[in-house]
């Protein structure tokens, strides 16, 4: 894999010279496998009964598990039911971190394709309210055809602008999912068309994108609330960066914990997560 020189010096001084040599060591290897055992429709045991290969389970990932060898995941049966979602273990963490309960009312604004939405439905256990936003119409209807698999029967599909779906559901939400477009960094071992976008222009524009999306979640959480701003990317500009530029403009809002998980460091891929809390208290406003 030829990575960007640019990217790579910048990984250089982001990990300093022993955690750099792991991370090219991690990308020199090859990505395992992962899925997420779907709660709503299936456990750990009777999916490795159907699958018949036994599960090892993704160190972090509450419900996911690396895949056998030899089994074919989208020809699968227990696939099309829906019993399981394809998702390596880094990207369970954000809509883990977020920690909704049932009886809940959750918003993930950027869904597609719908593995966190999944996620989130099954955290509730069908019993509260799911909405999950996708801007893109297109999109939205392949999220809206997985939330179908997968039998999350508490969401509801919207394709809004995300300033324009919070302003018209202010303080409605006990919880935020913001698993914000990226510059896709931590999928370079993955995605070779990633690899081929990036530049440091791309790494500027996204935070700009991503400051405006994070600045519109604030207005659809309630006090009280929690919310998890995520990237599958590594630049500080698109993680901390952004999420020190919120809590600026946000001064009632409080960090919790933020995380970032490295190929070398996880089973998985990259992914950036930042639990933040609202100020305050109460519920979340009927929608």
């Amino acid at each position: 894999m030829e990575l960007p020189a640019a990217y790579l010096a910048r990984m250089r001084a982001q990990l300093g010279a022993e955690g750099y040599a792991a991370y090219l060591a991690a990308m020199a290897l090859a990505p395992r496998r992962a899925l997420r055992v779907n709660t709503l429709k299936s456990a750990p045991e009777e999916l490795s009964q159907l699958l018949g290969a036994p599960l090892a389970r993704c160190e972090g990932a509450a419900d996911g598990f690396f895949l056998p060898e030899g089994v074919q995941p989208g020809r699968h049966p227990a696939h099309l039911a829906g019993l399981f979602y394809m998702q390596e273990p880094s990207a369970q963490t954000p809509a883990q971190l977020l920690d909704v309960r049932p009886g809940e009312a959750a918003l993930d604004l950027c869904a597609a394709p719908g593995g966190k939405a999944g996620q989130l439905a099954a955290a509730l256990q069908n019993d509260g309210l799911l909405v999950a936003n996708e801007v893109s119409p297109a999109r939205a209807a392949v999220l809206r055809r997985t939330l179908e698999r997968l039998g999350a029967r508490c969401a509801v599909v919207t394709a809004m602008r995300p300033d324009a779906l919070c302003a018209a559901l202010p303080g409605a939400f006990d919880a935020v999912l913001v698993d914000a477009p990226c510059s896709g960094e931590g999928m370079f071992r993955r995605e070779a068309q990633a690899v081929r976008d990036w530049s440091e222009a791309a790494v500027a524009a996204c935070a700009a994108r991503q400051r405006a999306i994070l600045d519109s979640a604030a207005a659809a959480l309630r006090p009280g609330g929690r919310l998890v701003y995520s990237t599958c990317t590594f630049s500080p500009e698109e993680n901390e960066e952004t999420v020190a530029h919120f809590l600026r403009a946000h001064p009632d809002f409080s960090p919790v914990t933020m995380r970032r998980l490295y190929p070398h460091t996880s089973p998985g891929e990259g992914q950036f997560a930042a639990l933040l809390v609202r100020g305050g208290g109460g519920a979340a406003q009927a929608v």
